[in-house]
């Protein structure tokens, strides 16, 4: 989501006649595009800013801007603490940046006015502010905004506080922007929202987002869908069934249980039990269709026992997730369990982290040899692997697949699967491309 703000955001510039560039020193502008929902993210934006800063003492004249959660947390603190910045912009105010620049350009020229800008402030309108088209990086994926911001307030996550209320755009403008993605020639789109599952069409509270998914499966030559990140609270059967019935909605979805102990999702606030979430898992299970399951765990978090642990552990052997993100609980400001103790010390969090990865590790190695290798998948070109010479893509169900050739980023091709490591796996093209 932060990589879409970034694309929009450089599509608003380059609609203002800016130019971009991969090569920072080239560059009068830099804009660093922050998160916080993770301590050490946030940790992350002072040390590059601090890198920032003797270039900015050679040369005045190029302007530093931070935008993003960081921002739209730490606001005029953070115009404080690094003075050398120009600008700062909170998650709703992107729109403003061009402006922003124009007054900045303004007060150089007047220098008894001061150039600091800090634009913070949340939109009280109902959707989000349409600006000009994206200038997107991917050849094969277009990222697409359905929704913004979250009302679940769950006890440990800052997003409500840096992203604000649910604000859902129209859904003619969703499919708007789709069809004209795909008329570009981007075969896959990566709808995005907080909670990009509780999506209401502002003009019917009717139009849910099973009918969305459901308008945007029926446009010609759109060849995947995908979408992140959901939460479980919101997942219906009207959604399960619509993801089962089309086949060019991606047969993977993320599941973010975070734990699995019942007295944790409490004080967490998730708004499901570890019995509702189960049944989630098993609707999707018996949908008719294979569905891939990824997930979010926090390990440590307040009040955190061994047995609560264990729970965790046992959820995820039952569950068998195809993948999954994992973390050590860290407090983060201006959430509700901010202010709880901190109990668990960390050699427990890093001892229960690790432990938690070992065990994924060992079912994602057991799915990949059972139900990946001697099967033909069909693959999303992305580009060169890491080694340099191989591809590689994602299947359907986005487990990442190496394999020899030339493609181009984009291309569909058949690949059979005949080797399998813990994270990615590796095969051999089987035909010609299969672009059509």
């Amino acid at each position: 989501m932060n990589a879409h703000d970034s694309e929009k955001i450089s599509g608003l510039l380059a609609h203002r006649g800016m130019v971009p560039t991969t090569i920072p020193q080239q560059a009068d502008l830099f804009i660093l595009n922050t998160c916080s929902v993770r301590e050490k993210a946030s940790q992350k934006v002072y040390s590059r800013l601090g890198e920032l800063k003797h270039r900015k003492e050679r040369n005045p004249n190029f302007l530093i801007g931070v935008v993003g959660c960081v921002a739209q947390q730490e606001s005029e603190e953070m115009a404080r603490r690094v003075p050398f910045v120009d600008l700062v912009v909170g998650t709703h105010m992107y729109h403003t940046i061009p402006d922003l620049l124009d007054e900045i350009d303004h007060k150089a020229r007047h220098p008894k006015q001061g150039a600091k800008l800090v634009e913070t402030d949340f939109l009280d309108t109902l959707a989000p502010v349409e600006m000009p088209p994206a200038l997107r990086k991917s050849p094969f994926r277009a990222n697409v905004t359905i929704m913004e911001g979250c009302n679940k307030h769950c006890s440990f996550c800052i997003v409500p506080f840096t992203r604000g209320k649910e604000r859902s755009r129209a859904c003619d403008q969703i499919v708007e922007e789709v069809k004209i993605a795909v008329s570009e020639g981007y075969p896959e789109i990566l709808l995005l929202g907080q909670t990009v599952n509780s999506y209401r069409d502002p003009a019917s509270k009717r139009y849910r987002f099973a009918d969305l998914l459901e308008e945007l499966s029926s446009i010609n030559g759109l060849r995947r869908i995908r979408f992140i990140s959901p939460h479980p609270k919101d997942f219906d059967s009207a959604t399960i069934r619509v993801i089962a019935q089309n086949r060019n909605i991606c047969n993977q979805v993320h599941l973010p249980v975070q734990s699995g102990s019942n007295s944790v999702l409490r004080r967490m606030r998730r708004q499901y039990t570890r019995e509702r979430f189960l049944e989630i898992v098993n609707e999707f299970r018996n949908c008719g269709r294979h569905i891939a399951l990824s997930t979010d765990v926090i390990v440590g978090s307040p009040g955190e026992s061994k047995e609560d642990f264990e729970d965790t552990l046992s959820l995820v052997r039952q569950v068998e997730f195809e993948s999954m993100f994992s973390f050590k609980y860290s407090p983060r400001p201006y959430t509700e369990a901010y202010e709880w103790e901190d109990d668990v010390p960390n050699q427990v969090k890093t001892a229960r982290l690790m432990i938690l990865q070992e065990l994924q590790a060992k079912i994602q190695l057991h799915l990949n040899l059972t139900s990946y290798v001697g099967r033909t998948f069909e693959v999303l070109v992305e580009g060169l692997s890491r080694d340099g010479i191989n591809q590689f893509g994602r299947t359907a169900s986005n487990r990442i697949v190496n394999f020899p050739g030339a493609y181009t980023a984009g291309d569909f091709v058949n690949i059979q699967v005949n080797q399998a490591g813990t994270y990615s796996l590796k095969g051999t093209p089987l035909t010609e491309l299969v672009n059509q």
